[in-house]
């Protein structure tokens, strides 16, 4: 079955993810431009990074390389689009990120928004032990009882991302990343409408 990441249109996505009821595309925009800094790696590699939301903090005479990984190739090019003046810097890369077979290229830092809850804690453990990055940076929609996809008149396009979707722990994430050999360095977390909230999740690899 082909994965539903691969047929949402990119407007569908953004527009249901920027309404004012839901503002998460804002949220992210705005914690991705620390995630990029405060860490100072020359490297860093997004994954589901969609159409590029965050990328426009880019400075690209301070980073070597900027991978973005997507399972949708549509999106990818549509960051390329976007943004030509990280042509030098950014690196697209196509792959399935549930699929154990992907190798994936070192990065000094790896961000991860809203991507857990839809490859889940195994997957991503594999994927962090590929990369061996010093530096992950995730964020995690936390549980407050509601549906995880908000209302909004965009929400239909989605509906298909059920069948992937599982919730993600603080804890869960916490006890993986611990067994694999990094620890959390800072915790965050970021008030939304509709009664959620985001929960950033910094670690650092304990041999880095």
């Amino acid at each position: 079955m082909s994965n539903p990441w691969k047929n949402i249109d990119l407007d569908d996505y953004e527009n249901h993810m920027k309404i004012d009821t839901v503002g998460q595309l804002q949220s992210l925009n705005e914690i991705m431009s620390d995630q990029f800094y405060r860490y100072k790696t020359p490297t860093v590699m997004i994954l589901g990074i969609a159409g590029g939301n965050g990328l426009n903090h880019i400075d690209p005479s301070r980073f070597r390389i900027v991978f973005g990984v997507d399972i949708n190739p549509d999106y990818l090019t549509e960051c390329q689009t976007r943004y030509p003046e990280l042509c030098d810097v950014f690196k697209p890369i196509e792959g399935d990120l549930a699929n154990s077979a992907i190798t994936l290229p070192h990065a000094d830092m790896v961000i991860a928004n809203l991507l857990i809850e839809y490859i889940g804690c195994e997957n991503f453990q594999n994927t962090i032990k590929g990369v061996m990055p010093p530096y992950v940076s995730c964020v995690i929609q936390k549980s407050t009882g509601v549906n995880f996809v908000s209302d909004s008149p965009y929400a239909c396009a989605l509906n298909d991302l059920d069948s992937l979707h599982q919730d993600i722990h603080e804890s869960d994430l916490t006890t993986a990343m611990t067994g694999i050999g990094y620890m959390t360095i800072l915790k965050q977390e970021i008030e939304l409408p509709n009664r959620k909230a985001f929960c950033r999740l910094d670690f650092q690899n304990n041999h880095c």
